[in-house]
């Protein structure tokens, strides 16, 4: 009888796993994940203060609601032929999708952030991508 009461359990619980992980999909698999990263190079790159300064901005500018992950660095120590270390700060954030970083583009933090600080730097590269699938 244990036996029985056992692969029961065991059977209920497969199809609750299967039927959780089948909802789950569908809206896991719709999802493209989007990246916007941007790379400074101040203009004046020895001025600390100018990197705190932009430090801060990009930390307030971390407020916009869509933004789901960010990432404020400077270059590593690494030092290989193919890696550029001549930027000052980067700033990489994660959305949900491409809308949503549309909408940070329009967001008036976003805007008060390129009025505030874009004084400080010389050059702005951006890589965008999608995720595949």
């Amino acid at each position: 009888m244990k036996k029985m009461q056992r692969r029961s359990f065991l059977t209920q619980a497969a199809v609750a796993t299967t039927a959780t992980t089948a909802v789950a999909l569908p809206t896991t698999a719709k999802k493209k994940v989007f990246i916007h990263h941007v790379y400074f190079w101040l203009k004046n790159p020895s001025n600390e203060a100018d990197k705190a300064k932009l430090i801060e901005g990009l930390t307030a500018l971390s407020k916009v609601p869509t933004i789901r992950f960010h990432h404020i660095g400077t270059p590593a120590s690494t030092n290989r032929s193919v890696i550029e270390r001549g930027y000052s700060v980067s700033w990489m954030l994660f959305f949900d999708n491409l809308e949503e970083e549309e909408i940070y583009q329009k967001h008036p933090i976003h805007l008060k952030f390129v009025e505030d600080y874009s004084h400080l730097w010389e050059k702005v590269i951006v890589y965008d991508s999608e995720q595949i699938g």
